[in-house]
């Protein structure tokens, strides 16, 4: 039989997964493609956000210990996948995308940089879901482990690239 201390914990876990869960399926959809994949993906996102749960460190926002456990959980995952499919042949069946209902309703322009981030390396598109989902540097230089001025010469770069894709 489970203790109150276990429901509190279970129920704190639950509550922070609602509150959070922008997050989750944003990183998830940004190293995923297939719908299938992006629900493996959040379940083990999930998973190794509640193995970790009771290591929190309060020091930290909360957001940015679920961002790391969540980039690097799909960074990881992306990392296999990469690797899979080197080895194995593409169904014929077509996959239904499930940010597509997402981007109907998105202008061309938003389109075209999901597509750019997406053809980012894995560091770089999780610096630039980051960014764009308003963190500090300092915010993301604690996710990824990177200096903070590290950070701001990411960004920079980066900013540059896309406004070259933008131009031609």
């Amino acid at each position: 039989m489970k203790t109150n201390e276990t429901n509190s914990t279970s129920a704190d876990f639950i509550g922070m997964i609602e509150k959070y869960k922008g997050i989750i399926y944003k990183i998830a959809n940004a190293y995923s493609r297939s719908s299938e994949d992006q629900e493996d993906l959040v379940q083990e996102i999930i998973l190794q956000l509640w193995s970790s749960f009771g290591n929190y460190d309060p020091k930290y926002k909360f957001t940015t210990w679920i961002y790391r456990i969540a980039l690097n959980v799909s960074i990881t995952h992306y990392r296999k996948d990469v690797v899979r499919k080197k080895y194995t042949i593409p169904m014929t069946e077509q996959l239904i995308d499930s940010s597509a209902t997402v981007e109907d309703n998105q202008t061309e322009d938003i389109r075209q940089l999901r597509g750019f981030i997406q053809e980012l390396d894995e560091m770089n598109r999780a610096l630039m879901i980051l960014y764009l989902d308003g963190n500090s540097h300092q915010e993301i230089s604690n996710v990824l482990n990177i200096s903070v001025s590290n950070v701001g010469t990411k960004i920079s770069r980066i900013k540059d690239k896309l406004k070259e894709k933008f131009k031609k």
